[in-house]
């Protein structure tokens, strides 16, 4: 599925016009996952020198000229495949050329390009586990997380790397990253894991990214798994950091949070920086089962991430970007968003609220969003071309009203129910108690209609506790969030 190796454009994966930082991006993302020091494969580094010799003649503006005139004319720029299939739907065609504020939705769904996943098999792990081991994960939950990582390591592959960090006040090593881990002993490390101690995520957050980063590489899945009880505490900030530091690498964090002490908020914008998730476990008997189909998600994964790089235009905002599957959960949209895997079974399906309220009187058309998608898939030796994405639309002075086409209205009735608690969790901070009762009930009164009546009913006991004590529980806070984010999952994917 590579081209030509004559061509030294779909060498690296890019068209003709690829600008000169295009070229040594593409470059870096090749020589990182081919570099002879990390791959000595049959025909890797042979690979490697021809990407390397690809760009020392298209980064330099003369031999790239020289090389361009060898090319026939009629070279055509679609030759490019794709390993990844992008469909771009928009509400609207056309905006008006007044100031008053517009929106426009956009719906993305990128899935795995079938000539490419035909003989693709599952990647192998590069995995470290972090544990909180502090007082209060003493007893059934200390129990459950030990039997549950037990289990994990009997399911590793003879290619898998998996490595186990214990945290509390401190955090160290319990199973060194390696290949072919020694099950036995593993096995003793974890069952005389102990508790004791406070919360502090950021030093075991720490470790687990370093272990991970030991043995890091493209054609791995390199992630880390953190499960806690607790919420840090002065730290939070610190471990945002690191976890942009993890995401450059290409290194992604899942959260699992058990009970109902944990900062869901922290935990979920950790998770998020990466592209991946975070998981509500409400009792320690269900761990296991979150872990289990953790990894089995990893083994589904075609791209073990996608990002969006992209500029918008001026006047142009995100008010809103959620990724509907496969991992739900809100995005925060930056130049760079890392918006999560792509499963060969499932696509990947972003949502994305454009609020627009610059004076466009003096154009025809205007590209809302502009940039291009940027995909790790392990799988795949070969540099993976960039691929466009590119929202534009008309601009008219008197815009008719148009029908959304019918998946953006069906992605719009499924995040409804979401926002509206978002809603009802904002006012109450705002102070506006009244509001957040009134957003609670209107969700509830939704989700009756739905059949949906243990949630529903777990909401209007939260909205009567708002009214006396002007707060959640916060065991009702987590059931209603993680409730409603559950609800947009298919039905045999719900945990809630």
């Amino acid at each position: 599925m590579v081209a030509k190796k004559s061509n030294l454009y779909r060498m690296l994966g890019l068209l003709r016009s690829a600008k000169p930082e295009e070229i040594r991006r593409a470059y870096l993302r090749a020589a990182k996952k081919l570099h002879p020091d990390k791959n000595q494969a049959a025909g890797e580094t042979e690979l490697f020198l021809d990407v390397q010799q690809a760009y020392q003649v298209l980064v330099d503006p003369q031999r790239r000229a020289a090389y361009d005139a060898t090319l026939p004319p009629d070279e055509v720029e679609q030759a490019v495949e794709y390993p990844l299939d992008c469909k771009i739907e928009i509400s609207r065609s056309s905006i008006h050329s007044g100031r008053e504020r517009q929106l426009v939705y956009i719906l993305a769904t990128i899935a795995a390009a079938a000539r490419f996943k035909e003989n693709a098999k599952a990647p192998p792990l590069n995995i470290c586990l972090v544990l909180d081991c502090s007082t209060s994960m003493q007893g059934p939950k200390m129990d459950m997380a030990k039997a549950s990582a037990i289990k994990l390591l009997h399911q590793l592959g003879p290619d898998d790397i998996f490595s186990l960090v214990r945290f509390s006040d401190r955090a160290e090593v319990a199973i060194p990253a390696s290949r072919q881990v020694d099950i036995r002993r593993s096995e003793m490390q974890i069952r005389t894991l102990d508790t004791g101690g406070g919360t502090e995520i950021l030093s075991g957050l720490t470790i687990a990214i370093d272990e991970v980063q030991r043995y890091n590489n493209p054609k791995y899945v390199n992630h880390v798994i953190l499960l806690t009880d607790g919420r840090t505490y002065g730290d939070e900030q610190q471990c945002y950091e690191k976890a942009k530091i993890a995401a450059s690498e290409g290194i992604g964090i899942s959260g699992m949070g058990l009970g109902s002490g944990w900062n869901d908020v922290f935990l979920d914008h950790l998770a998020n920086i990466t592209g991946a998730s975070t998981m509500f476990i409400q009792q320690p008997q269900d761990i296991e089962r979150f872990l289990s189909e953790k990894f089995i998600n990893f083994s589904r994964a075609f791209a073990q991430s996608v990002d969006l790089c992209a500029e918008l235009a001026p006047g142009v905002v995100i008010d809103y970007a959620f990724r509907l599957q496969p991992e739900v959960g809100v995005l925060s949209f930056q130049n760079t968003t890392h918006l999560g895997p792509v499963f060969y079974d499932e696509p990947l399906l972003i949502l994305l609220e454009l609020g627009i309220s610059s004076d466009c009187s003096d154009i025809q058309s205007v590209d809302l969003l502009k940039g291009h998608l940027e995909a790790t898939i392990a799988t795949i030796l070969a540099p993976v071309p960039d691929i466009p994405f590119r929202v534009n639309v008309r601009v008219v002075d008197d815009a008719e009203p148009v029908e959304p086409p019918t998946a953006i209205l069906q992605a719009l009735s499924k995040v409804t129910l979401y926002r509206m608690q978002e809603k009802a969790r904002g006012a109450l901070e705002a102070g506006d108690y009244q509001k957040a009762t009134q957003h609670l009930q209107r969700l509830a009164t939704h989700l009756l209609a739905q059949g949906e009546k243990n949630l529903a009913k777990t909401i209007l006991l939260e909205a009567q506790h708002i009214e006396q004590q002007k707060a959640f529980t916060e065991s009702g806070e987590k059931q209603i969030k993680y409730g409603t984010r559950s609800l947009l999952l298919m039905p045999g994917e719900r945990t809630l």
